[in-house]
């Protein structure tokens, strides 16, 4: 390894959609929103990694169902390059629907749906995950996606 470089971050995300609205996480003060999920821990699964993260997020029980897609994402934060590989489940959180408050036991965190029609308004970040989940929904899951920031 070269030096500043700390390898590839591997991220469970959680794809959680009742009544056409996507479960979206971000930051408090911050605009941009990402699917909610988090880093797996080493000797841990990707499906558990998201239930735990789900868990320590929200204070409430997921199940992490089927595997949907691969987002290869590169991005800066504090002049440091990141790389990372974000693993979609679709996520069952039972109790969970829009116009519920959502649970939240983290003090940085926020959680909020979004319309499906409407997640160009959401500033998802990586950019590329929308467009995966434009494509899941128009091939009536019968694929798993693959979608990439790096120019090749």
């Amino acid at each position: 390894m070269t030096s500043g470089h700390h390898g590839i971050e591997v991220i469970s995300r959680g794809v959680c959609i009742v009544d056409g609205h996507l479960l979206l996480c971000h930051g408090r003060g911050h605009t941009n929103t990402y699917l909610p999920g988090g880093h797996i821990e080493k000797g841990e699964s990707a499906m558990t990694a998201l239930e735990r993260e789900i868990r320590e997020e929200l204070g409430v029980e997921a199940h992490a169902g089927r595997f949907l897609g691969v987002v290869e994402n590169q991005f800066e934060q504090k002049r440091r390059q990141i790389d990372e590989i974000n693993l979609l489940f679709e996520l069952e959180i039972p109790g969970l629907q829009p116009g519920a408050e959502v649970p939240v036991a983290e003090d940085w965190l926020d959680f909020r749906w979004e319309r499906l029609e409407s997640l160009d308004a959401a500033n998802m970040e990586p950019k590329v995950t929308h467009n995966l989940l434009a494509s899941l929904a128009d091939s009536a899951h019968s694929t798993v996606g693959w979608a990439s920031n790096y120019d090749r």
